[in-house]
């Protein structure tokens, strides 16, 4: 009789545990609120694009390759994290909204925008630290759409603007060009981002004023 109970706790437990993983919830040593500010963890990090692009992630949204948001086996949904490849330091923050990855040794799975960022589309994984942020990190916004963006310039010329953006995609990993008229004159606007906080955008647009560009923060 008390073999027979052991097996029914067993069971009963794996049940549990199984019922937890469908529904998305998690499990760890710091319970439902997820570890403190500043909690670090390196080891390797991978990206998920355009497979999943469209279906549900973990927490009910719907995954979009082009936010910046990732995947974890525990941290809690809407945990901001920076994310920092450790062969190049080029870091980016993103929120947690699936879970995963589900493959060994590896701690992370990141958005398409997010490797990108990375500048880890070609490898594919790479090794990484995360730090977690404070729930309000800076002034954050949580949709890139609604994020802050980093002019680095505007040119009449679409061909200078492409020139220049690619030039910033070796150093940024999502740069765009948007058209606006002004005064019957179409410009053509080079911006990198999305960026969740207001410092986030800041440091970036010292860096661009730092290399000789009259960089400002833009919608």
């Amino acid at each position: 009789m008390g073999d027979r109970l052991v097996l029914r706790l067993v069971a009963a437990v794996l049940i549990l545990s199984l019922a937890g993983c469908a529904s998305g919830t998690y499990t760890s040593r710091y319970g439902r609120t997820g570890p403190p500010v500043g909690w670090k963890e390196r080891g390797i990090a991978s990206w998920y694009g355009g497979k999943f692009h469209g279906r549900r992630t973990a927490n009910g949204e719907t995954y979009n390759m082009y936010d910046l948001t990732a995947a974890h086996r525990w941290l809690p949904f809407g945990t901001l994290v920076r994310v920092t490849n450790l062969r190049n330091h080029k870091s980016v923050v993103v929120r947690i909204n699936d879970r995963g990855p589900f493959v060994k040794n590896r701690i992370i799975d990141l958005s398409y925008a997010a490797a990108r960022a990375l500048d880890m589309i070609k490898t594919g994984t790479a090794p990484v630290e995360l730090e977690k942020l404070p729930d309000y990190y800076g002034e954050v916004n949580l949709s890139p759409k609604n994020g802050y963006y980093v002019q680095a310039s505007s040119f009449l010329s679409s061909w200078r603007a492409k020139q220049l953006a690619n030039k910033l995609a070796r150093s940024f990993g999502t740069v765009r060009i948007e058209r606006a008229v002004v005064n019957g004159l179409v410009y053509h606007r080079v911006k990198v981002g999305p960026y969740f906080s207001l410092s986030e955008a800041k440091r970036v647009q010292r860096w661009l004023r730092k290399r000789g560009y009259d960089a400002i923060i833009a919608d």
